[in-house]
């Protein structure tokens, strides 16, 4: 998206210089309309990450990723590994959401959405703004030799950086193992709780490395979706851009000279003042076109408006536009692509409510045993099955017990005829069906089988019971 001449084309990233080594980026402290506009969107999503994992629906955690026992919840909705089909359709919906939305708006996610441009960009460099300075005394702090002014700002800047990275590990261990586990946790002290206190550790520091020392590093060496837009965008995605053909015109840019009309000159209105590049936290110049590092994070375009208040030209030389925009002027339009994206979201959000509507909140599995052939028994006929309840709900059911549905005959649990499923919980066991033959119509006749508390038919389930071939 630019026609600047090939010798100033751009081969390397901005935080690595010519000998291959880190850069460290100092930008310059933003503000501006939509700097502001991103610091209540920042610190709204802030409130909802660190609320999430302490509130409760329905006694479920309203989210939660546990991993290792493979339970998840997602709005307060439990997804048992029973359910991991359902969690598996949410996360392509989540993708799929992420798609559409980069095809359209560019990477508006990583500069508005992101928890790491979050955190980075609107809490710890912010303060490091406050205890370090702005562009110029960061800088210089940089190179300033450890004297008593610098140990004490490094020392109080990594302090206040550990705290919110402990902060943050505490949160994000609230959502892979649950809250409840987190505050057992504090309550019983590190020496009881060992395994969650390591991984606590473990969170912190790595967070502290990522925000103290990584940084801008992630979003372009780490995160897979700022390669990923790298093949989504075209030239009807919305991005932050310059608008090349009014900043360079005929004679290219040029420094501000109040005394000349530049419309006259044939100077293009970009006036080379490299606020832009100053302002930016990933180091790179936005008037070389869209580039790997750019997270749409607007501070060019505050910046940018600003100087071009202040010399008396037009706003909006970096804007939100397309490269068709751009360059035929052409509005947005939703084209055939986006579409496509579209109406496979559409269809994965039926599938996913469908399937929600189907789950049940107790599930239950009879089956038979494995090499075990029907009995006689007097004129009866039994069979052995193992039977597994899971109770996916935040209540006891203290009155299980299961009865045949459609089929005249008799279940014996092994062991008490009516039991428990504690919240939560799985009861396992063996149980053995008994029908008379005469009722037998085949070798294999299907059964239903419910599953009461009390009264209550809480899950239905199928399977096969065996007889005698001869009543084939």
């Amino acid at each position: 998206m630019s026609n600047l001449p090939d010798e100033a084309f751009r081969d390397t990233i901005g935080t690595i210089d010519e000998g291959g080594k880190r850069k460290f980026i100092f930008p310059k402290k933003p503000s501006g309309k939509f700097y502001d506009y991103r610091k209540i969107v920042s610190y709204v999503l802030l409130g909802i990450l660190f609320v999430n994992p302490f509130i409760k629906v329905n006694g479920n955690q309203f989210m939660m990723f546990n991993i290792i026992e493979r339970r998840f919840n997602i709005f307060g909705f439990p997804f048992w590994p029973q359910d991991f089909y359902l969690f598996v359709i949410s996360m392509l919906i989540g993708v799929v959401f992420i798609l559409l939305f980069t095809v359209v708006f560019g990477r508006i996610f990583c500069g508005w959405i992101c928890p790491q441009t979050i955190f980075l960009e609107l809490v710890f460099r912010r303060i490091e703004y406050w205890i370090d300075g702005d562009r110029g005394a960061q800088s210089r702090l940089a190179r300033q030799e450890w004297n008593a002014e610098k140990i004490r700002k490094r020392l109080t800047k990594w302090t206040i950086f550990f705290l919110i990275s402990f902060l943050i590990a505490n949160v994000f261990l609230a959502y892979l193992v649950g809250s409840d586990k987190l505050f057992l946790m504090m309550e019983q002290g590190p020496i009881q709780q060992a395994s969650n206190f390591i991984a606590l550790l473990i969170f912190t520091g790595v967070f502290y490395f990522v925000f103290v020392w990584f940084r801008e590093q992630v979003c372009i060496i780490a995160c897979p979706y700022g390669r990923l837009q790298g093949v989504l965008l075209d030239n009807k995605s919305i991005n932050v851009a310059y608008d090349f053909v009014r900043g360079e015109k005929e004679e290219g840019r040029a420094k501000f000279n109040k005394k000349e009309d530049r419309a006259l000159t044939g100077k293009g209105d970009c006036i080379d003042c490299l606020q832009c590049v100053h302002v930016c936290p990933m180091g790179i110049d936005i008037r070389n076109g869209t580039q790997l590092e750019c997270t749409n994070c607007t501070a060019c375009i505050d910046e940018c408006d600003h100087i071009m208040e202040s010399v008396g030209l037009p706003k909006g030389l970096i804007r939100y536009a397309s490269e068709d925009e751009i360059v035929k002027k052409e509005p947005f339009k939703f084209t055939a692509r986006m579409k496509g994206y579209t109406a496979v979201l559409f269809i994965l959000l039926s599938v996913f409510v469908g399937m929600l509507f189907l789950r049940t909140d107790v599930q239950a599995v009879v089956l038979r045993l494995p090499g075990q052939l029907f009995q006689h028994n007097g004129d009866k006929i039994s069979n052995v099955y193992t039977y597994k309840i899971v109770n996916k709900t935040m209540k006891d059911y203290n009155d299980i017990h299961f009865e045949l549905i459609d089929q005249k005959g008799e279940i014996k649990n092994v062991g008490k005829q009516h039991f428990k499923v504690a919240k939560e919980g799985i009861s396992q066991g063996t149980l053995f069906i008994e029908i008379n033959e005469v009722l037998l119509e085949s070798d294999k006749t299907k059964v239903k089988i419910g599953v009461y508390n009390g009264s209550e038919l809480i899950e239905t389930t199928a399977t096969n019971f065996l007889g005698p071939r001869s009543f084939n």
